[in-house]
């Protein structure tokens, strides 16, 4: 199982839609929350992409003298660059990072935005371009370990003689993950990528979605991995995250939610398309309205775009939610939640545990450098509670 994190370089909060509760995200937010992130073994962050948020390869490469481990999965944008550079950016922060590079292919949703970039393309035109783009790309870093060059004529994108002469360091390419969920993203999933991500849908619809691109996979004489975009509201108690989750909504007002949705309604992303439906265009506000499925929650979609449902629960319910999709074929989960910094952690110590795998390497009850909690009246030692009971103390000082 591989668990990313979120740098929030559009903006966090303790409440969606307001300034209460606002949090300035500037460059120590971002690195506080990626130091986090690798400290507490998550797998790597998604750094989010498009005009709402600082760029994500100048943010990513800051992050790398400060992380050691962590990995960043940063987009790459057919249209707004060109895979040769594109290939180029990647095998430098691959090289540089020491192989901790992901590649997130994002073909875009938000035609005001695309066009205000200079992109005019229609939707299936923009998966066409995609596809030529990531096909290029992959070429000329895979060629670039044998130092060959590479020719490609298509309908939006040709190269002639393109040639990389610093390969990356994991071959034959950093891996490429892709969400949509179209016919066209299904097919380009198919074909070119290694790793297809879904935004949180109920596990029903998820299990669709999968099958349908590994039977198209199959016909390319390939195998896809997958993976879910999803937040998770978790506290240590069930009540306590509903009152979380009813919190984070709690200053919305019909207004600033209406202007949203009318906003998201305008993109051309099916993904986006059925982000609102599961939520009713924000016609729907009460928990029971908006649970859409087990502890799987709605709210985060009325004004935020993309990813637009969270986990929401006691440790033991979102565990037992995460291995439910793990179960259709998911071993990639990106999560968030809010604030990123102090959920980061909360997510870790509470369901960490729950899960299997590396993730328990850092977590309270493990040998490492030192005792874990504060200690206890300057002398005692805090046991773990799961060996010797709460409230007891070691006698060792």
């Amino acid at each position: 199982m591989e668990i990313l994190w979120f740098i929030p370089t559009h903006g966090d909060s303790r409440y969606l839609g307001t300034t209460e509760g606002a949090r300035e995200v500037n460059y120590d937010y971002m690195k506080q929350v990626a130091i986090a992130a690798d400290s507490l073994n998550y797998d790597g962050v998604l750094i989010p992409t498009g005009r709402s948020c600082e760029d994500p390869w100048v943010i990513a490469s800051s992050l790398i003298a400060v992380t050691a481990k962590l990995r960043f999965l940063v987009a790459v944008r057919p249209g707004l660059m060109q895979p040769g550079l594109a290939a180029r950016m990647a095998a430098s922060f691959d090289r540089l990072s020491g192989g901790r590079l992901l590649i997130n292919l994002v073909t875009g949703g938000d035609t005001s935005e695309l066009e205000g970039d200079g992109l005019f393309l229609n939707h299936a035109e923009r998966y066409e371009a995609s596809a030529e783009f990531i096909k290029i790309w992959r070429e000329i870093l895979q060629r670039s370990h044998e130092q060959k060059n590479y020719d490609f004529s298509g309908k939006h994108l040709s190269v002639k003689g393109a040639k990389l002469l610093y390969p990356s360091v994991q071959y034959p390419h950093p891996p490429v993950y892709f969400g949509g969920s179209s016919e066209a993203a299904h097919e380009l999933a198919a074909e070119h990528v290694e790793t297809y991500l879904t935004w949180g849908e109920p596990p029903a619809e998820v299990a669709r979605k999968i099958a349908d691109v590994r039977t198209r996979a199959a016909k390319h004489g390939r195998s896809v991995k997958f993976g879910i975009r999803l937040h998770v509201i978790v506290r240590e108690t069930d009540a306590e995250a509903w009152a979380a989750a009813e919190s984070l909504i709690s200053r919305l007002d019909d207004e600033t939610v209406g202007r949203a949705q009318a906003a998201l309604a305008k993109m051309d992303s099916e993904g986006q398309r059925r982000m609102a439906a599961l939520h009713g265009g924000g016609t729907r506000r009460s928990r029971a309205e908006l649970e859409i499925s087990p502890n799987l929650w709605a709210g985060v979609g009325l004004v935020r775009g993309g990813a637009g449902t969270a986990l929401v629960g006691d440790p033991e319910t979102v565990a037992a939610r995460i291995q439910e999709y793990a179960a259709l074929g998911l071993d990639t989960f990106v999560f968030s939640g809010y604030p990123h910094l102090e959920e980061a952690y909360r997510f870790a110590e509470l369901v960490f545990p729950l899960l299997p795998g590396k993730h328990q390497e850092k977590l309270s009850g493990r040998v490492l450098n030192g005792p874990f909690g504060e200690i206890v009246a300057n002398h005692f030692v805090p046991e773990h509670a799961a060996n010797s009971g709460a409230g007891t103390l070691s006698s060792q000082s």
